[in-house]
């Protein structure tokens, strides 16, 4: 049974390549692989690392950490990256206020002329949400106009899931879960329809169990499929299917 890992920063791997990353997760059934641009610097660089893999694709914007390297001229490199098949989402964008207080307004910012990119090239969208829901979830709700919205590395509420789903958008769901202490994302995982969740991830960062505090790679999806069929009560492969037929639908991959 084939599963997606629909956030991972490969290009960001230590202790491997990211050939030996492609390798170990073709080896553990994961077929498909997207990678994330955070800083300005990955929106050249992940459609070159793109192109090396048939099955790993790649999504295009700057993470909120990075908003003061932001320039107008982004939006350009990426309308043209965008041309490729294998470039199928904006992304990681969004709001961060976990690490970054100070910047709010420039945040808001290049989230809100990512989105409307987003909009613009018929894309989705890929969203880092940290300490900010509310007003992530207001910008999307604002500016979004007809982008498919992933909420990457899910960590709000039940509650806040819920909201979320009545809007249409996707739950992606990593590492996080198989942490013993994460009872409200055991929850999320729990009460997300199978036909809105997406698992992810986002290595090399949340390593899930058995690896926890190791680093993180595509391979160990494969363990937080386990853990959410686990919670839910159903099969590894109810989980890989559906999730991997989820991929394919957002992110338009044949």
């Amino acid at each position: 049974m084939s599963l997606a890992d629909t956030h991972t920063h490969i290009n960001y791997l230590e202790k491997i390549t990211p050939e030996e990353s492609v390798k170990n997760a073709k080896e553990n059934g994961v077929e498909i692989i997207l990678v994330p641009a955070a800083s300005p610097e990955d929106v050249d660089n992940v459609p070159e690392l793109v192109k090396k893999f048939d099955n790993v694709y790649g999504m295009l914007g700057v993470h909120p950490e990075d908003a003061e390297k932001w320039s107008d001229d982004i939006l350009d490199k990426i309308r043209e990256y965008s041309k490729s098949e294998k470039i199928v989402a904006i992304g990681e964008i969004g709001l961060d206020y976990y690490w970054d207080k100070e910047h709010k307004d420039i945040q808001k910012d290049i989230f809100i002329k990512q989105v409307k990119l987003a909009n613009e090239l018929n894309l989705p969208i890929s969203v880092h949400d940290r300490d900010a829901h509310k007003d992530t979830f207001d910008i999307l709700k604002e500016y979004n106009k007809t982008s498919k919205v992933v909420m990457h590395c899910f960590s709000g509420s039940v509650e806040f899931a819920r909201e979320c789903l009545k809007e249409g958008w996707y739950i992606a769901i990593g590492g996080v879960v198989t942490f013993k202490s994460a009872y409200k994302m055991q929850e999320v995982a729990k009460s997300v329809p199978l036909d809105r969740l997406l698992l992810e991830t986002d290595a090399p960062y949340l390593t899930p169990v058995p690896f926890r505090g190791k680093e993180n790679q595509p391979a160990y999806v494969k363990y937080v499929a386990e853990e959410i069929a686990k919670l839910r009560g159903i099969s590894f492969d109810e989980v890989a299917a559906a999730t991997t037929e989820n991929a394919k639908k957002v992110f338009n991959i044949k």
